[in-house]
């Protein structure tokens, strides 16, 4: 995109806009990817057009140089914090948890507290020292979305990051998710594969393409059907953001509850994103076979798999 930063200017060249244009505050947070809308305000942004200032409402077309001026704010500082983490296993060389629905994995922006990762440095005292000047991600080797609960895996030290890490990158571990997705999944077992690239319409959400993108490759095997939602287990064969989100929805059935791909569910219209990742197949330094780790539907799943099946959520079973 060509995007150029100075200090606190920021400045770019517009490039394949509808030609309705777009205002130029939603064109820095969500074609550029700059700040959210919210983050923007906070920082008393003054905004130009081809060299004029602008109101945030002002819409930009293609060809069009705009530039941001904005007050820089102070990096924030990173502690431990004493969050409840449910631990399903833990050893000198790692911590494996299970992560409940709205924990945000590592600080970013809009979230610099609260996170997993602050909870970590709480739990695992030598956690910050042995990461150095990593004070974001320390032990981080993969990441759930915040609203997707289940099984995640870090490491306590830089050298079991590593061993972790190349397991997840050369797709060696294995991974199941469990979904509520709407409608009747007609077909018992799938696999989709495409490409995934940030929307360019949306920078919040990513699709799917045939043409270039991230390569991305997921199974399912239906677990229940029904006329209005459908119960599947997906297994990830490479590990894009949002994968089984873009794949559901290209398959027509997107995951229920998801506030970015799909729609209020008409029956169970309080959902919250009905994803969870169940279990993690990977090799423990020091060890010849891989384990396998389980966190059971959360209770968020009750009331549906009870309504439509008549099924008891604490019987899914991840095979």
């Amino acid at each position: 995109m060509g995007v150029e930063k100075q200090g606190c200017r920021w400045e770019d060249r517009v490039r394949d806009i509808p030609d309705g244009g777009v205002r130029i505050d939603r064109y820095v947070s969500e074609v550029a990817g700059l700040f959210a809308r919210s983050q923007l305000r906070q920082r008393n942004p003054r905004f130009f057009i081809n060299g004029k200032v602008v109101k945030a409402s002002s819409r930009v077309y293609t060809g069009d140089r705009i530039a941001l001026m904005y007050e820089d704010q102070p990096e924030p500082s990173f502690g431990a914090q004493a969050i409840d983490l449910s631990i399903i296993y833990e050893d000198e060389h790692v911590i494996v948890v299970d992560k409940p629905q709205g924990l945000v994995v590592h600080p970013a922006a809009g979230n610099w507290s609260g996170t997993l990762v602050q909870g970590l440095l709480y739990h695992c005292r030598e956690l910050g020292e042995r990461f150095g000047e990593d004070t974001v991600r320390p032990g981080i080797v993969h990441r759930l979305d915040k609203d997707t609960s289940g099984v995640l895996i870090a490491a306590k030290d830089p050298e079991t990051r590593q061993f972790l890490a190349e397991q997840f990158a050369n797709r060696r571990c294995k991974k199941r998710y469990i979904a509520l997705v709407k409608g009747d999944l007609s077909n018992a077992t799938g696999r989709m594969e495409s490409g995934i690239i940030r929307d360019p319409k949306n920078r919040k959400r990513f699709t799917w393409t045939m043409s270039g993108g991230k390569p991305a490759v997921t199974e399912y095997t239906r677990l229940r059907r029904g006329n209005d939602c459908s119960l599947a287990a997906f297994n990830l064969l490479t590990g894009r953001t949002h994968q089984i989100r873009v794949h559901t929805l290209m398959l027509g059935h997107p995951v229920i509850g998801d506030p970015i791909y799909g729609r209020k569910n008409t029956r169970f219209p309080d959902l919250g994103l009905m994803l969870h990742s169940m279990s993690l197949e990977i090799l423990l330094p020091g060890e010849r076979e891989p384990r396998r780790f389980i966190a059971p539907l959360p209770e968020r799943f009750r009331a549906p798999l009870q309504q439509c099946w008549g099924l008891d959520y604490r019987a899914v079973d991840p095979d």
